[in-house]
């Protein structure tokens, strides 16, 4: 069999990845700092920003890192003054050209131009481009966009193309008025974007914000509890961002993603459909009817109440008086179990679906 592992040096230290990787995936593998704005895992090579640019011995000028394949034998440098330079170029010309008020952005601890500024040591921008604001669009129902913080970088334009495929998004208008823009420059609660929330997810900096996690809590506040989605047998996971107990807002699981069977992605029930959490009156155990009203029980009373139940009506009706009702919101091995249920224990055919409901 043929051996696919090569070797080659950052920083004066000698790694072994598998061909085909690119540079900057073996340096993230090992922890090695390269920043990126326009790249992102799942949306693949771009190569546009240069934030990622190193210096590779034998070859003329910077590379992307992001779209260099590593080869055996590359001798790589990430951090030589040539290149800390074009770091720093690019920083202040990104702070220069847009409204980045880390102090009040949604974003504030959680921004990659922010880190990339702190990295390389810059506190204001040196070079203030002169432009008019653009006015919020607060128009759905879930997403606010500020194009006065987007760095034009493509991640949502990717993401919506070839991720979710909905086609929404897309860079509009030319040069320095260039922007990013909702089918025909349509603000985004009048487009055909169905507030999957996937921009969101890829936005590097405050461009892209979820309304309800407005004013709620900064990044470092929350704590994130990974789950399954309850919303269909799909089995998407889901990081669910909590603070004082309350849900706030929902990401598709990033960690190990190409296992992932939702790849990081979200539908609208996953990203805004988790608010039922935060409501007092969620029901916490079952409840059975006692004179005409339905007081709390233990599961053991409950389970016992159906079973008893269910063997009085089989023995006085017969099987085929009882049906059973599966639902898409449960796993696959529980449907399985309760047609076992219903076919093996009750003895009767009649089992449906929710989705015909």
């Amino acid at each position: 069999m043929e051996n696919n592992t090569i070797k080659f040096t950052i920083d004066g230290k000698v790694y072994e990845t598998t061909a085909g990787k690119t540079v900057l995936d073996v340096a993230r593998e090992n922890n090695i700092y390269i920043p990126t704005l326009c790249y992102h895992p799942r949306t693949g090579k771009a190569g546009k920003c240069r934030a990622c640019l190193v210096e590779v011995e034998g070859l003329r000028g910077l590379k992307e890192s992001c779209a260099l394949e590593a080869k055996a034998g590359m001798v790589i440098k990430t951090n030589t003054q040539q290149i800390l330079e074009v770091r720093k170029m690019i920083v202040e010309l990104h702070l220069a050209n847009g409204e980045h008020n880390c102090i009040a952005c949604e974003r504030n601890g959680h921004c990659e131009l922010q880190n990339m500024a702190y990295h390389c040591g810059i506190e204001r921008p040196h070079f203030p481009v002169q432009h008019e604001t653009i006015a919020l669009d607060v128009s759905s129902e879930g997403i606010i966009r500020d194009a006065n913080k987007c760095i034009q970088c493509g991640r949502c334009i990717a993401a919506c193309n070839h991720n979710v495929m909905h086609e929404v998004l897309d860079f509009g208008w030319r040069s320095g008025d260039m922007r990013v823009i909702c089918d025909d420059d349509r603000p985004m609660g009048d487009s055909s974007c169905v507030q999957c929330g996937e921009c969101v997810q890829v936005c590097p900096v405050g461009a892209l914000t979820f309304k309800n996690a407005k004013g709620v809590g900064q990044y470092w506040e929350l704590e994130k509890k990974t789950t399954i989605c309850s919303y269909c047998g799909v089995g998407c996971s889901i990081d669910l961002y909590i603070k004082d107990n309350k849900w706030v807002y929902s990401m598709g699981t990033e960690e190990n993603w190409e296992k992932q069977t939702n790849k990081g992605m979200l539908c609208v029930k996953g990203r805004f459909g988790m608010d039922f959490l935060n409501r007092d009156d969620r029901l916490n155990t079952p409840l059975i009817r006692k004179n005409g009203q339905l007081e709390e029980a233990t599961w053991d009373e409950a389970l016992s109440l159906v079973a008893e139940k269910l063997g009085r009506i089989k023995a006085e009706y017969g099987p085929g008086s009882i049906g059973f009702f599966t639902s898409a919101r449960a796993s696959n091995e529980d449907n399985y179990a309760l047609m076992r249920l219903a076919r093996g224990t009750i003895g009767t055919n009649n089992v449906d679906h929710c989705a015909r409901l």
